[in-house]
């Protein structure tokens, strides 16, 4: 049940970038009306479930949680960017497997999921496995690579910012269980029932992180402001919406003991298949033969390496 719970966000997260270009806006909207849709389902998880359950917000809560959602707001927005500048089924498969890599062996060697040089030898294949499979999965085709011995600006406008994109979404995700590792957070809060009261205790502010991260970008980066209330941004809310039931199901499987933060991370990254081929057929980006043949063996890759990370505690 455990695996299954935290297979859930890369349903979710996998048709962020579909269905954020279906709402339309621009990269500004997108993320502003994300973080509104993801604010909604953090203050229902807030007054719903963390309050009734009478599980305590306290000041250092409320710390960690702005903080991984400021840190998040820098993630998403690196990705919408990159969306634009590469198209979903191009940019989807890097960014997945730079959340994979550097949020695996951030937890092995931070916070100490990686206890064995068993774990170490197969933990390094897999990381391989899954940057060969991003690599294939998001690699021109060779008509593209014959007229022009550059890639585009665009192109490399996208890689910049999917770079900035995998620093943001490493903190926010590793955040949580790291100010546990160095003792901001105390034992009992953090192992208070299996983790779950924790974690969901920083939804709401996360949420509030979010949106104060997504303000502060649309303002002094994007340079957006008369935009920011437009029709596109409140169509967003749909995607935050989407990404809150991964995000909430993320957490709850990352302070899972039996299923830790390594795994939690890698496997809802697993939406690879459902953001690369839902970008090709619902979105309808191009691809020739050749292009089609590496998007298939690299994908497969990229699960088999997912699929080897989490259970590394098994070998």
């Amino acid at each position: 049940m455990g695996i299954l719970i935290a297979l859930i966000p890369a349903l979710t997260w996998g048709s962020v970038g579909l269905i954020n270009t279906k709402m339309g806006g621009s990269a500004a909207q997108q993320t502003l009306g994300m973080t509104f849709g993801a604010l909604i389902f953090g203050l229902s998880t807030m007054l719903f479930y963390v309050i009734p359950s009478g599980i305590q917000v306290s000041p250092r809560i409320w710390t960690v949680g702005l903080l991984s959602g400021l840190f998040w707001a820098i993630g998403t927005a690196g990705q919408f960017v990159a969306y634009k500048d590469m198209g979903v089924s191009s940019a989807f498969p890097i960014s997945t497997a730079g959340q994979i890599i550097t949020n695996a062996l951030m937890a092995a060697a931070v916070l100490g999921d990686w206890k064995t040089a068993k774990m170490w030898l197969f933990g390094a294949i897999a990381v391989t496995l899954v940057t060969v499979g991003a690599l294939l999965t998001a690699s021109r085709s060779k008509l593209a690579k014959s007229t022009s011995s550059e890639r585009p600006a665009a192109y490399s406008h996208g890689l910049i910012a999917l770079a900035l994109s995998t620093i943001g979404f490493m903190l926010y995700f590793v955040f949580p269980n790291l100010m546990f590792k160095i003792g901001f957070i105390s034992q009992a809060v953090h192992d208070a029932n299996n983790g779950v009261s924790y974690m969901t205790a920083i939804i709401g502010p996360q949420a509030i992180g979010q949106v104060i991260g997504a303000f502060l970008i649309v303002l002094f980066v994007f340079h957006e402001s008369s935009k920011m209330f437009e029709k596109y941004t409140w169509k967003n809310i749909l995607t935050g919406l989407n990404w809150g039931i991964g995000n909430l199901f993320m957490f709850i499987s990352a302070a899972n003991p039996s299923i830790g933060q390594a795994t939690a991370t890698t496997l809802s990254q697993m939406g690879v298949i459902v953001g690369t081929f839902g970008g090709i057929y619902l979105l309808h980006e191009k691809k020739t033969s050749d292009q089609m043949v590496k998007i298939i063996i690299g994908s497969l890759l990229v699960v088999v390496g997912g699929v080897l990370i989490s259970n590394l505690s098994q070998i």
